[in-house]
């Protein structure tokens, strides 16, 4: 059998954007790229370096992955290697997790010529994480709204301006989003719910207008950010020293523990002030991914 191989680029994710919870999510210029081979062999195996920890969640989700695809294309299915390499840390909030899902299945999309193209892949995608906030971002490219329907998700997406400018701050520490989610109350107080209708509705209109100055003061949350800071305890004082040194915002990205603050002018202040409210951690300045997950030709 001839192997063949796929290679697809994917980029990574910031999500929630403050009270848009599972709902909002934005593609970042930060990428892992996700290699597939076709093999004479049963089963999937990973086959990039990565830790014992890290491997056995990464492998169920492969798993998973693979049996879904096969499934959904109802195609014979074979056995496949998986390389994962690229920026988008693990356990960050940067949809690390999602990167590798989406990777294997356009991959696998590719390989097995099933015609899938991206609304399959994300709705597949989709299916198998339960929420499309980074799913959708990470597809499409851009600002998404997403939302669950009968047929299957929905997607609005919106271009982001390539003058805009993301600080990522990225902890020396992990947030698992099991962890996290484990923190959220079971039932809100309506003023709490009414408020994070509101955050969401004037966030989409700021990105689908364009009007990102409107987005001041809009990333304030009841929803998740106050259930969750006691994990990420400089999670108030980064945002507070990102916006007093010129960002529009800021917001816990996914389920953490990167910090997410949003520059419209100049992005190196805001990234110093950040630093310095919690230095030990890296810091990365990102434009947001206009493409979604693009395939790439295989080096040799």
């Amino acid at each position: 059998m001839t192997t063949q191989t796929a290679v697809v680029r994917v980029p990574g994710t910031t999500a929630n954007l403050g009270s848009g919870f599972d709902v909002l999510g934005i593609a970042l210029k930060l990428y892992n790229r996700v290699a597939v081979t076709r093999v004479p062999r049963r089963g999937v195996r990973i086959v990039s370096p990565i830790s014992d920890e890290a491997r056995a969640g990464a492998t169920q989700m492969v798993e998973e992955a693979s049996s879904a695809f096969f499934r959904k294309t109802r195609t014979r299915a074979f056995g496949w290697d998986v390389s994962i390499t690229g920026d988008v840390p693990v356990a960050r909030g940067l949809g690390s997790s999602t990167t590798v899902l989406v990777g294997a299945l356009a991959a696998l999309d590719a390989i097995a010529g099933t015609g899938l193209g991206k609304e399959g892949v994300f709705q597949l995608a989709n299916e198998l994480e339960g929420h499309p906030d980074n799913a959708a971002p990470a597809t499409f490219g851009g600002f998404t709204a997403s939302a669950p329907a009968p047929e299957g998700a929905r997607v609005a997406r919106f271009p982001v301006s390539s003058k805009v400018r993301f600080v990522v701050l990225v902890p020396g520490f992990e947030v698992r989003t099991s962890d996290a989610r484990r923190l959220l109350p079971s039932a809100y107080p309506k003023a709490d719910v009414v408020h994070a209708l509101g955050r969401v509705a004037m966030i989409t209109a700021a990105f689908a207008s364009g009007d990102l100055g409107s987005l001041a003061g809009m990333f304030d949350d009841r929803v998740h950010q106050p259930c969750r800071t006691p994990l990420i305890p400089a999670l108030p004082r980064v945002i507070a020293a990102g916006v007093r040194a010129g960002a529009v915002g800021g917001w816990l990205s996914g389920s953490g523990s990167t910090i997410v603050c949003l520059a419209t002018a100049d992005a190196e202040p805001v990234g110093r002030a950040m630093q310095r409210a919690l230095p030990e951690s890296r810091l990365h300045v990102v434009a947001a991914d206009a493409s979604g997950y693009r395939l790439e030709r295989p080096r040799p």
